[in-house]
């Protein structure tokens, strides 16, 4: 573990308010929280600027981005992913649920297995010390495909599985309901002539009408088997909620309508968007705008999704949207650590886990000037 590090002269953001001290790091652990304007002798100076927890990041797409830059790309595993983890490392994140998806199209080359050999490549460098920040697995379960079942059962209870979400892609319905924006997306993304886009959406729901019902009960087991956090995507209606809490699911991420995230929230279930929405000020799949639920109170954890850098930016924005920064570092700190069952971080107090991350403020922009994980500076 690192030395003692105290950081003075800070404003501390505390669950509930904003105090202006010191917080001393000790072993791995906050040591301390002391108010008071005075630089103890061997304290870091920080000049006024904020102490908040390290960012906890549920949903994101980052690692993929790194094993895949460019479309039939497959970079080194290990370099991506120590790439991953040091991009994340300087964006405030300390802890990560790495979404990798599970559930696969083999038929005509569409998406190939890549989760449980990423994940083991994962694991030993976790195992060799090699990682800067805290990684957990989050499997996407993706019950539009063909080997779902049998890529699930490949992991087990001792693979830092935190979170499983239901994701179904039929074309048609949820995230996109309008095939237009979905034609617009994949043509960008994969290059689909007219023809190859009309034979990916028959496909697709083809898939859903042989394997969807089968692939969503299997998942839930799974979950369950795995000890993991059962998750919904892209919810819509009403109607979609209530299977999802019927499964036994708590976290919801990203409902694409205010009707869907009502229901969310009338079920105890936990409503996640993503950063990138509410810095663009709507979701690039023409779905509900995540500031909008905000004004709604229906929002309460925000996920980087496509954009890490975004995870912190999108708290700041909230915070001049409620004029409550507590409230909104909650959003991307306390409430995921809740989310998930992780009752050692996402808050500054004594004896939880030295995970904290230094911020000032450029222009209503924030500024990392240091972070630390477990009491080590690796940002």
């Amino acid at each position: 573990m690192a030395e003692e590090t105290s950081l003075a002269n800070a404003r501390i953001v505390l669950p509930d308010g904003v105090i202006t001290g010191t917080l001393t790091l000790s072993n791995g652990v906050i040591a301390a929280i002391e108010e008071g304007g005075a630089v103890p002798a061997g304290a870091i100076d920080c000049g006024g600027d904020y102490v908040i927890p390290g960012l906890v990041e549920l949903h994101t797409d980052n690692l993929e981005r790194h094993i895949e830059p460019r479309p039939g790309v497959d970079w080194p595993h290990l370099a991506a992913i120590l790439a991953h983890d040091g991009e994340l490392a300087s964006a405030g994140i300390t802890t990560v649920f790495d979404a990798m998806r599970v559930g696969s199209i083999p038929s005509g080359n569409r998406y190939r297995k890549y989760a449980r050999p990423v994940a083991s490549e994962l694991a030993a460098l976790h195992s060799a010390g090699a990682l800067r920040i805290s990684h957990y697995l989050h499997l996407r379960a993706e019950v539009c495909s063909e080997t779902l079942i049998e890529e699930m059962a490949e992991f087990g209870p001792d693979d830092r599985v935190g979170i499983v979400s239901l994701m179904d892609h039929t074309p048609g319905q949820r995230q996109f309901r309008d095939l237009a924006k979905l034609k617009h997306y994949v043509a960008n993304k994969r290059g689909m002539s007219d023809a190859e886009f009309a034979d990916h959406v028959a496909h697709l729901k083809h898939l859903r009408a042989v394997h969807g019902d089968a692939h969503e009960a299997a998942a839930v087991a799974e979950a369950r088997r795995y000890g993991a956090v059962l998750a919904s995507h892209d919810d819509t209606t009403g109607a979609q909620v209530a299977v999802s809490a019927a499964h036994g699911i708590r976290l919801a991420e990203f409902p694409t309508t205010v009707e869907a995230a009502q229901a969310c929230h009338e079920q105890g279930i936990a409503i996640m968007m993503g950063a990138p929405n509410i810095i663009r000020g709507g979701s690039h799949s023409g779905n509900v705008s995540a500031l909008d639920l905000a004004e709604r109170g229906l929002l309460d954890v925000i996920s980087s999704d496509y954009v890490p850098s975004a995870l912190l930016l999108s708290a700041f924005r909230l915070a001049r949207l409620w004029d409550n920064l507590p409230r909104a570092i909650r959003t991307v700190t306390t409430a995921p650590a809740q989310a998930t069952g992780l009752s050692d971080r996402g808050r500054l107090d004594k004896g939880l886990r030295a995970d904290v991350v230094r911020v000032a403020q450029v222009q209503e922009t924030p500024v990392i000037r240091g972070v630390w994980s477990r009491g080590v500076k690796v940002g």
